[in-house]
């Protein structure tokens, strides 16, 4: 069975496409092709409440070439689901029209729950009976996640984000808002992990040089990987730290939000696993397939 994920950012748009094999009673999810392409849609939307007409051409563009790779691959199922930068923005269903009707591609608009339930499907190996916050930063949103003994208690999509936070864009009272979000559900006595999902969060566990089979990271790493790639201007974040230029400048934004949630939440310690949006979307999408 093969199936295809298209996950449509603030700060890129992401295609996977994935071949399930059941072998013996085994199901292995290989991975036949991905592709990320920085076409940052949050600029045009947290700035000016639409897509620009040129970013609106690229976009079109994309979508044509992910659909010829769909086909191509001939794929038995897919789903496209954008999230904060389309759903903000002012002529996001018009472009999501166009795109249906000329390129034949149904793109969802979902909103910062739904995302934070489809991510949640790709957590179920790293969810025990103890207690954890889950923190997703995207370009425009963040999703918090509560869990105890296996069960969602608590969720809530925040207007912040990497590039919504780059140049200040958010609403200063949001930071409040998340914090009183957490205290409400967590108690000052409660032990907890995070897991930190996205991107920026994968890269800086990546600059953290961790040994082998270790999938997480300490608060004060994460501090020292901040401050070290504060001493670096963008150029050089680019050249010398060989970063994508649509990383180099949202990564330190991205990092005081994983940041600012841990301490909110007394916690000392993140699990990084390294899923997001389309792994989430890859199981939803073998549930109703299988």
């Amino acid at each position: 069975m093969k199936l295809a994920a298209v996950d449509i950012g603030s700060n890129a748009i992401r295609l996977q496409i994935t071949n399930v094999i059941n072998y013996q009673g085994n199901i292995n999810f290989k991975k036949l092709e991905y592709l990320r392409f920085p076409l940052r849609l949050g600029n045009d939307v947290f700035y000016h409440k639409n897509i620009s007409d040129k970013n609106r051409r690229k976009f079109l563009k994309l979508m044509k070439a992910f659909k010829i790779l769909i086909d191509l691959y001939e794929v038995d199922d897919y789903m496209v689901c954008a999230t904060s930068a389309m759903r903000e923005s002012e002529n996001g269903r018009k472009i999501v029209e166009e795109v249906k009707e000329d390129i034949g591609l149904k793109i969802h608009i979902i909103d910062g729950n739904k995302e934070a339930d489809l991510i949640n499907k790709a957590l179920g190996a790293y969810i025990d009976d103890k207690a954890y916050l889950h923190i997703d930063v995207g370009g425009g949103s963040t999703e918090l996640n509560i869990y105890k003994d296996k069960n969602k208690i608590a969720s809530k999509s925040f207007k912040i984000g990497s590039v919504r936070t780059m140049d200040s864009q958010e609403d200063p009272k949001v930071w409040k808002k998340m914090d009183k979000f957490i205290q409400e559900n967590i108690s000052e006595k409660q032990k907890i992990t995070c897991i930190g999902t996205g991107g920026n969060i994968n890269k800086i566990f990546e600059l953290s040089k961790p040994s082998k089979n270790k999938r997480y990271l300490h608060i004060e790493k994460i501090q020292e990987i901040q401050h070290y790639l504060e001493g670096f201007t963008f150029e050089e974040r680019v050249n010398v730290l060989n970063l994508n230029n649509d990383r180099a400048d949202v990564i330190i934004p991205a990092s005081k939000i994983y940041l600012h949630a841990m301490k909110a939440a007394k916690s000392k310690r993140m699990i990084v696993p390294d899923v997001g949006l389309k792994d989430g979307v890859m199981n939803l999408l073998y549930e109703r397939n299988k």
